[in-house]
């Protein structure tokens, strides 16, 4: 079943205002018998969004108009394809309760849902890894290399797939090579196998499933999938589920990466 299981919404403050029906009618016309909805949940209580623009995630107060308009959509394309009311969850070191409670919360709300990494803690500071480039350049800078952003990239994403984060944990883990949004400018000296290995290894032995995200093919610094090739191929082969997102936050990017994809 050809499935789009990161999709964002209006309802994202960095996207666009492109309706929930544009989304749906071009997956339709792109073939999709499922997608899922996967807005970036709001942040949790006490975290104050690092990136520059305050744009990370949606407002908490806008969350029940959201699952709302997800209702109206599934209803009025029932029979047609299949929608799911998702979201993507932000692991943030240091927030596990606080992600918890959220979830506890608002998980009966939830079809389908992502847990991902964006933000990295660095002594008492944080910040967005794939804000700009400027921002990865700037973090470079304090952590003195470019292999000390990724080790602690790695670091926080197996910290989020081993984190007790309670029944309504998210069982899909998001573009797990996020890192390499600006490889073209800041390539590093190393592919990091062992680190992306341990991280399939503690996937599968969660039972979890995998984010593979065609957005990377479409940012000019990255030009290839969040995982790449032969960490999808090392998954597949792992027994773990490859799940295609579009990670679209416009209509329009529907579809990006995944003839990719279909080859593995």
């Amino acid at each position: 079943m050809l499935k789009d299981g990161h999709i964002h919404t209006p309802y994202c403050p960095h996207g666009t205002k492109d309706a929930f029906e544009d989304y749906v009618e071009k997956a339709i016309n792109l073939g999709f018998k499922e997608i899922s909805f996967t807005e970036h949940a709001p942040l949790p209580e006490g975290f104050e969004d690092p990136a520059p623009a305050r744009d990370s995630a949606m407002r908490k107060e806008h969350l029940e108009k959201y699952f709302t308009d997800i209702s109206r959509v599934k209803a009025a394309y029932q029979g047609k394809i299949r929608i799911n009311a998702g979201l993507e969850v932000d692991y943030i070191e240091g927030f596990e309760q606080e992600i918890r409670k959220f979830l506890d919360m608002n998980g009966r709300y939830i079809d389908d849902s992502i847990l991902s990494v964006h933000f990295l803690k660095h002594g008492s500071r944080y910040e967005c890894l794939d804000y700009s480039p400027d921002v990865f350049a700037k973090m470079i800078k304090e952590y003195g290399s470019i292999e000390a952003v990724y080790l602690n990239y790695f670091r926080t994403l197996l910290l989020s797939i081993k984190a007790d984060l309670g029944p309504f944990k998210p069982g899909r883990i998001g573009h797990i090579t996020l890192v390499k949004k600006f490889q073209k400018k800041y390539p590093a000296d190393r592919e990091f196998r062992e680190e992306i290995n341990q991280i399939l290894d503690e996937v599968q032995n969660k039972g979890y499933e995998l984010d593979y995200n065609g957005a990377g093919f479409a940012k000019p610094l990255c030009k290839e999938s969040y995982p790449p090739d032969w960490a999808a191929e090392a998954a597949a082969q792992k027994g773990i589920s490859l799940v295609y997102g579009s990670d679209s936050h416009q209509a329009k990017e529907m579809g990006q990466g995944l003839d990719r994809m279909k080859h593995l």
